[in-house]
């Protein structure tokens, strides 16, 4: 457990600024550009399941519904001067497969069928000053991969089906990006079954016409939150969190708190499911947790920020709550 703690720790705040190898950003040696019209720059195509995630959760028949995972950040080496991972890094793509797509991505797969492009993120430095201004640069490159990556998902794999977006931190900076590019006004829109943006401010006007959601059936707008323990504030509350919609992840609608009879699970580092574990509150721009009960929980109680946590503590909740939403997008649109 605390291993699988410190290696999901992606956009996780430190408050000592911590020296990194650094390079002056230059696209002309950043690594190569995946193409997407290789399956190896997949990690997750429904006739594509890695072993990983079967451990996790079987692959089914095909589903009436898409799902378009992007994953947070888990390039942090300080070591490594790179502003953008290089995909020929066989550590890189296993992390995203063993990490990001077992226990984030597999609360969607059995929602609708799963596509996962592996991107070059960008390096965690960028979050952290001095160093985010001179990042952006490799914040856009990481973008600019998503987003072909969807361009191709588009074009040659959707076929028309209702899509889900769902994210994580760096990956719901893109997420929110490609929402505002692909659905916010867009004829795409009428597709959109719900964007997960999770782990970063999402504000409550971010988009022109793709609302908050408030009911756990509801269709065609976003959901977001970010954990924290309860009765703590992270040091940048103000400056990262205050002001962004919170959503209710175990209720789906907009309650405050909720208690431990109505949480459906934690997915913990052991791939068990562990129900009525823990108790939420929601506050402004910030949602609390208590501790989960969960084996080893002795760890997590050193742990103020559940940053790194923020889809396995509601893993079954959202599990069941995207299969609703589609359920209800189906029906709704008349879609046998």
């Amino acid at each position: 457990m605390r291993k699988l703690i410190i290696a999901l720790i992606g956009l996780l705040y430190i408050s000592c600024k911590p020296i990194y190898s650094t390079s002056v950003f230059s696209l002309e040696n950043s690594p190569d550009a995946p193409v997407y019209s290789d399956n190896e720059n997949w990690a997750v195509l429904p006739n594509q399941w890695p072993d990983e995630l079967n451990e996790v959760v079987t692959n089914f028949k095909k589903k009436k519904a898409d799902v378009f995972y992007i994953y947070p950040t888990l390039f942090t080496d300080k070591k490594d001067s790179q502003w953008n991972a290089d995909l020929k890094n066989k550590l890189i793509r296993k992390e995203v497969l063993s990490k990001a797509v077992a226990f984030q991505a597999s609360a969607w797969a059995k929602a609708g069928n799963l596509y996962v492009p592996f991107y070059r993120q960008a390096h965690y430095r960028i979050f952290v000053d001095p160093y985010a201004e001179q990042g952006k640069q490799a914040g856009v490159l990481a973008y600019q991969d998503v987003k072909r990556a969807f361009e191709f998902y588009l074009k040659h794999f959707n076929k028309g089906k209702p899509i889900i977006i769902a994210s994580h931190s760096q990956g719901s900076l893109h997420a929110k990006r490609l929402l505002h590019e692909f659905f916010d006004e867009k004829p795409l829109q009428e597709k959109l079954i719900v964007a997960y943006l999770v782990g970063v401010r999402i504000k409550p006007n971010e988009f022109t016409n793709i609302p908050a959601l408030t009911q756990p059936e509801a269709t065609g707008g976003f959901v977001s939150w970010n954990t924290y323990k309860k009765n703590k504030l992270p040091k940048r509350y103000e400056h990262w969190y205050k002001g962004g919609v919170v959503t209710n992840p175990i209720t789906w609608d907009n309650q405050l708190k909720s208690d431990e009879n109505d949480h459906l699970g934690v997915l913990s580092s052991n791939k068990l499911i562990y129900p009525k574990s823990l108790q939420i509150e929601k506050i402004d721009g910030m949602l609390w947790s208590s501790v989960p009960k969960i084996p080893k929980r002795f760890f997590l109680s050193f742990i103020k920020n559940y940053h790194f946590a923020d889809i396995n503590l509601f893993w079954a909740d959202i599990q069941n709550n995207a299969i609703l939403r589609v359920k209800s997008w189906t029906e709704k649109n008349k879609i046998n």
